[in-house]
C-alpha cells in the first residue's frame, strides 16, 4: 500500500490536569466529542520518558465542526514538569497549536466573554487572514484563525473547528523541508517571508527579525476521516536574531507540559518508513503492529524533525462510533483512500460531552 497523508489527527498537549484542561478546551474551542480516555502505561516511549515506563491518563477530543482533534496527556507515575525557562519565539519545538474558526472576531468576543485575560488583539497574518493568539490556563499558544473548509455546523458559541495546524520553531527551515514539505506533503508555499512582524509581538522575543514559511497541501487529502480532519497548514519560525535557542522539551520528558507532538492520522505505514528511511528521517518509535488503545487501536510510530520534535503517525484499524451501543468500525482491510460515508462520520458527535 502506497503512503498516504490522511490529515491532521491530533495535537498532543502535556497538561497537569487532564479534565481541567479538556474544561477549558470544550468551553473556549468546543471540542466536546471524546473518542476515547483511558489510563495506560507507554513502554514504547521509553526513549523518551528516562528509560522508564511511565504511566498516564489521556482523552482524545475533537470537534464535529472539523479539524484535528486534542490528545489531552498527564502522568500519573510523576509529576507533570514545566520548561525551567520562558519559551521564546525561536526556540525549537511546537511553539502555537493553529485553531480554525468561522468567524475571529465572534471566538474573541467569546474568549473575553468567558474571562480568558491572556490573548492578543485582533492581527491580519501575512497572508491576510485575521487571526489572534491566546494563552490556555497551562500557558500554551494557540493560534486562531479564519477558515473556510468545514464538516458539518455545532453552533458551539465559540465558533471554532479543531486543529489547523502547528507553527513550529526550527533552527533551518531550508533542512527542515525534507519532513514538512516532501514527507508530509504540504507541497505549497503560501508566503515565505523575513522580517519584523507585528503579529508576532504577542510572544516573548517575537519583535525580532524571522523567516516565516507557511505550507499548505495543494491536494485535498483523502482517507477514511479526511471529510472529518479537513484542510491543514504548518507554519516554519526561525530566529534570525537569537543566539540562544532551545529546545522547547530540554531535558524534560515526553508527556512533560506543552506540545508534545503533532499527530497525523496515515495509511501505507510500511511504505513510510521506508521513505523515511531513505530521506534521512527514521522511526524512532514504531508499534509494529495493532496497539490496542482501550477503546481505538491502530499502528503508530514517531519520527523527529532535524530539532527533535516529534511528529507521530498513527493507522487507525479500529475506532469506537457510539460506544453506549458498543459501535466501533473496523479500517484495517478497508480500500486505502475511501473516505468514511458523512453519516458515519457524523454518528461519532452522538458521544458529545455536554457540559
Amino acid at each position: 500500500m502506497k503512503k498516504r497523508i490522511c490529515g491532521i489527527q491530533q495535537m498532543g498537549v502535556g497538561v497537569p490536569d487532564v479534565q481541567k484542561a479538556w474544561t477549558w478546551y470544550r468551553k473556549n474551542f468546543g471540542v466536546d466529542v471524546r473518542i476515547f480516555e483511558e489510563a495506560a502505561e507507554a513502554p514504547l516511549m521509553i526513549d523518551y520518558t528516562g528509560g522508564v515506563v511511565q504511566s498516564r491518563t489521556a482523552t482524545l477530543a475533537l470537534s464535529m465542526d472539523g479539524g484535528g482533534g486534542f490528545e489531552i496527556w498527564q502522568f500519573t507515575s510523576r509529576p507533570t514538569e514545566k520548561a525551567e525557562f520562558e519559551l521564546q519565539l525561536g526556540d525549537y519545538g511546537m511553539i502555537a497549536c493553529k485553531i480554525k474558526s468561522r468567524e475571529v472576531k465572534a471566538t474573541h468576543e467569546n474568549m473575553l466573554k468567558n474571562g480568558v485575560k491572556d490573548l492578543s488583539d485582533i492581527k491580519q497574518s501575512p497572508d491576510n487572514k485575521t487571526h489572534f493568539y491566546v494563552k490556555d490556563p497551562n500557558g500554551n499558544i494557540f493560534e486562531v484563525i479564519e477558515a473556510s473548509d468545514w464538516f458539518s455546523r455545532t453552533n458551539h458559541p465559540s465558533h471554532c473547528g479543531g486543529v489547523y495546524g502547528s507553527m513550529i520553531g526550527v533552527s533551518d527551515i531550508d533542512k527542515s523541508m525534507c519532513l514538512y514539505q516532501d514527507i508530509l506533503n504540504y507541497d505549497e508555499v503560501v508566503y515565505d517571508q523575513t522580517g519584523h512582524f507585528e503579529d508576532l509581538h504577542f510572544f516573548p522575543s517575537g519583535t525580532g527579525k524571522f523567516r516565516r514559511v507557511l505550507l499548505k497541501h495543494s491536494s485535498k487529502r483523502t482517507g477514511p476521516f479526511a471529510p472529518l480532519l479537513g484542510d491543514s497548514t504548518i507554519e516554519l519560525v526561525q530566529s534570525l536574531e537569537r543566539k540562544n535557542c532551545r529546545k522547547i522539551f530540554e531535558n524534560r520528558f515526553w508527556g512533560d507540559w506543552g506540545f508534545i507532538h503533532l499527530c497525523f492520522d496515515v495509511q501505507g505505514m510500511d511504505a513510510l518508513r521506508q521513505e523515511c528511511k531513505e530521506k534521512g528521517i527514521p522511526f524512532t518509535v514504531d508499534s509494529s503492529d495493532t496497539f490496542d488503545m482501550g477503546e481505538a487501536g491502530g499502528r503508530f510510530s514517531y519520527v523527529e524533525d532535524p530539532d527533535g520534535t516529534l511528529i507521530e503517525f498513527v493507522e487507525t484499524h479500529k475506532v469506537p462510533i457510539l460506544k453506549k451501543f458498543g459501535w466501533y468500525i473496523h479500517l484495517k482491510n478497508r480500500k486505502p483512500g475511501k473516505s468514511l460515508p458523512w453519516i458515519i462520520l457524523k454518528l461519532m458527535g452522538l458521544n458529545r460531552y455536554k457540559d
